[in-house]
């Protein structure tokens, strides 16, 4: 049986001496020439964040919330007082050739500082989302991989898939730039790969993947495990009509089994039942942590999760911003975009709300306290 490997837990904590995310927009290289700068970099980028946290979609709607401000809340994102609001054209010009890797690399810098561990570990979930609107003719639409940490809600990177390649490089070049010690990884089954395992643990963090038919010897060397005689760990949900039974059965690895620091399997079933009606699905996971460190509880808590980047965040940026139906296609803006609404997303879970929605219609009607919240190191509803 192979050994167990874990890595040691690395706190997390908020350093006193943290900058607002205001003062981090200001590191951010501006593409325009000298000739063409009538409005700072800075303050052009965060009022994009801003008219994001108001409910912005688009560049006109940006150019108009600012324009419709006091004078006040654009002296605060850093514009000069005498100088009129500036127009959409000034937006979608300087957000289609702002460089997205740096501004993805900085905000999402800043999201790690100023979150922590929970119960001595962070756990962060991989997965991609394809900006559909952004398709052009003879082109794909981007798709860009995020690194979302569970407990707090929040991007802390994001890389876009290169043209005729597919998320599995993509995803390793984002665990390298990730401080992995003593973090937890989620990944679904595409990524059921020895590289990106042992990208993981050599970076000093463990891993929880997802097996299906992409990797089938595997695959079936987990379904032929004896299930049956491994202890089952039961919850149930129940939610408008509908219950949900999650059973979890683990078992450290056999040695028959390899997988790059593999140390516990486990087996999930999940049963759901509406009006009578029931359906059931079974996954396999392999994870790089013993049963010591994450038991039943913990590694169904990991796996389920996992899908918290397609609730908290690709759910909201689509239904809150209609990502899927804008039609901002040029250069890098379509990127831009969705950097702008991965850190207003972020930005309104750090401050505890649940209901994004409802808390964007708050922050339209109070412009003040969007201003506070950029200005701030620890980010809580004002």
């Amino acid at each position: 049986m192979p050994s167990s490997r874990t890595s040691a837990s690395v706190p997390v904590a908020t350093p006193p001496s943290v900058l607002p995310l205001l003062s981090v927009l200001t590191e951010v290289v501006d593409p325009r020439g000298r000739r063409g700068r009538r409005y700072p970099l800075v303050a052009l980028v965060a009022a994009g964040i801003a008219a994001t946290l108001a409910g912005a979609r688009s560049f006109a709607a940006i150019a108009q919330w600012l324009a419709d401000q006091e004078p006040a809340v654009a002296v605060a994102l850093g514009f000069d007082q005498d100088r009129r609001a500036p127009e959409e054209s000034v937006f979608r010009r300087l957000f289609a050739r702002l460089d997205p890797e740096m501004l993805d690399a900085l905000i999402g810098a800043w999201m790690w500082t100023v979150t922590g561990c929970v119960a001595g570990r962070r756990v962060i979930a991989l997965d991609g989302k394809t900006v559909r609107g952004a398709r052009l003719a003879g082109a794909l639409a981007p798709h860009l991989v995020a690194a979302f940490d569970h407990a707090a809600g929040v991007v802390v990177g994001q890389l876009a898939v290169a043209a005729k390649t597919n998320e599995i490089p993509t995803v390793r070049a984002l665990l390298k730039i990730l401080d992995l010690r003593g973090a937890v990884v989620t990944i679904d089954a595409m990524h059921a790969q020895d590289d990106t395992a042992e990208l993981i643990t050599a970076g000093g963090g463990d891993y929880v993947v997802t097996v299906k038919g992409n990797r089938p010897s595997l695959h079936a060397a987990l379904k032929a495990l004896p299930w049956k005689d491994v202890p089952a760990h039961s919850s149930t949900e129940k939610t408008r009509g509908r219950r949900v039974r999650r059973t979890i059965k683990t078992t450290a690895v056999p040695a028959w089994i390899t997988f790059p620091g593999a140390a516990q399997v486990a087996q999930l079933r999940r049963t759901v039942t509406v009006k009578g009606i029931k359906t059931v699905e079974v996954v396999y996971v392999i994870t790089s942590v013993d049963h010591a460190t994450a038991p039943p509880a913990t590694l169904a808590a990991w796996v389920q999760g996992h899908w918290s980047v397609e609730n908290k965040l690709h759910y909201v940026r689509d239904v809150a911003y209609a990502e899927d139906t804008s039609r901002v296609r040029t250069g890098h803006a379509p990127r831009i975009m969705a950097t702008l609404r991965n850190t207003a997303i972020s930005l309104l879970h750090l401050t505890g709300a649940t209901n994004i929605t409802k808390a964007l219609r708050h922050l339209d009607r109070t412009p003040g306290k969007i201003i506070r919240l950029l200005n701030s190191s620890n980010p809580t509803m004002p």
